[in-house]
């Protein structure tokens, strides 16, 4: 859903810009309490999984693809205030580096693809799984909805600002519609990246997963039928003491894998803004992208005639440059962690 230049007119650009600028300053004064020594640099390896998966469109209807917006799996995963800055991070890389969403658009895809689905997805997070059961199948089921909403939510918040401000005279209503009709198997997509991305964290490590924080349990010990406290000698060491090296190591080496190589087999249709600009109308006034020129630009190494290699080598060069911005910026806004940190542990169903 990356927004071209000239879709949407120069002082409503400028309003979105405002606005996104404002959610970035509120979210990095936030994440000062969402991220720590351990944390900020799993922030920035969510920024770059998000990037990576981002090239990954998959089919959705005849002639559309679709692609993780990624605000939903940001939240959950780190918080969301870190997770609005985890996507403008990536909408900036792809628009400096690679041509895509335009710059001057660079507000509007903030506001819808960073700010909208961080904001809708956390909130549907957060109370599903304030009524569901405490159990880990919890996550996943509050992952899947909420992804699956954000989607079409932020598709209706596009629609809203091209009616203010778009650039061309298109029906509203129809742009509502096919908008919000193809981002809602958009969101099907969405979802089931999100809860399956969300699912393996929660199981091999919860103690990482922001959106699992708070639903912890005393550990459990089943004596003569009936369950106890354990005692204090059986209990796990605090998290503090586990490295998340190797889920970091895990995860880079996913997304260089995702990037580099199962990017080649992405559909090539186009998704779902760009088959609804192309049929309605809408895209009449698309501007050439000012970073057209890039090296980079349209995720192809320039002079390297192999699509696969340019392609893979584009998707890694993105991966890198992505982390190391990432992980830069978290790395600053981290807090100190104290040593005696109780573990987050999140129960299964007895």
């Amino acid at each position: 859903m990356h927004v071209p230049d000239g879709f949407i007119n120069a002082p409503v650009s400028v309003g979105a810009g405002v606005v996104a600028a404002g959610a970035v300053a509120v979210s990095l004064r936030g994440a000062r309490r969402e991220l720590d020594e351990r944390t900020a640099p799993l922030a920035g390896l969510v920024a770059a999984f998000i990037f990576a998966v981002q090239m990954l469109n998959f089919p959705v209807a005849a002639g559309t693809s679709g692609h993780l917006l990624g605000g939903a799996l940001a939240a959950i995963l780190v918080g969301p205030y870190t997770g609005v800055l985890c996507i403008s991070v990536v909408l900036l890389m792809q628009g400096i580096l690679f041509a895509d969403g335009g710059l001057t658009a660079l507000g509007v895809n903030i506001t819808v693809m960073g700010v909208v689905t961080v904001v809708v997805a956390y909130a549907l997070f957060r109370g599903l799984v304030k009524v569901l059961p405490r159990v880990r199948r919890a996550i996943a089921v509050a992952s899947f909805v909420a992804a699956l909403l954000s989607v079409p939510v932020a598709a209706a918040v596009f629609t809203a600002i091209y009616a203010v401000g778009g650039t061309t005279d298109v029906p509203v209503g129809k742009v509502l519609t096919a908008m919000v009709g193809v981002h809602a198997l958009i969101g099907i997509g969405e979802a089931v990246i999100t809860m399956l991305t969300v699912g393996a964290v929660v199981a091999v490590r919860p103690d990482l997963v922001h959106g699992a924080r708070g639903l912890t349990a005393p550990l459990k010990l089943r004596v003569g039928g009936e369950l106890v406290d354990a005692p204090a000698a059986a209990r796990p060491a605090p998290v503090a003491a586990r490295s998340t090296r190797a889920v970091w190591a895990t995860g880079l080496a996913g997304a260089l894998v995702l990037a580099g190589f199962v990017s080649f087999y992405a559909s090539a249709s186009p998704d779902g803004l760009e088959k609804v600009a192309a049929d309605k109308g809408i895209d009449k006034n698309i501007e050439e992208h000012a970073a057209k020129d890039s090296p980079l630009a349209d995720y192809g190494v320039k002079d390297i005639a192999d699509a696969r290699l340019s392609g893979g080598l584009a998707g890694v060069i993105g991966v890198g440059v992505t982390v190391v911005a990432g992980t830069g910026i978290f790395w600053s806004l981290r807090r100190r962690r104290t040593p005696d940190a109780e573990p987050t542990r999140v129960p299964e169903a007895v």
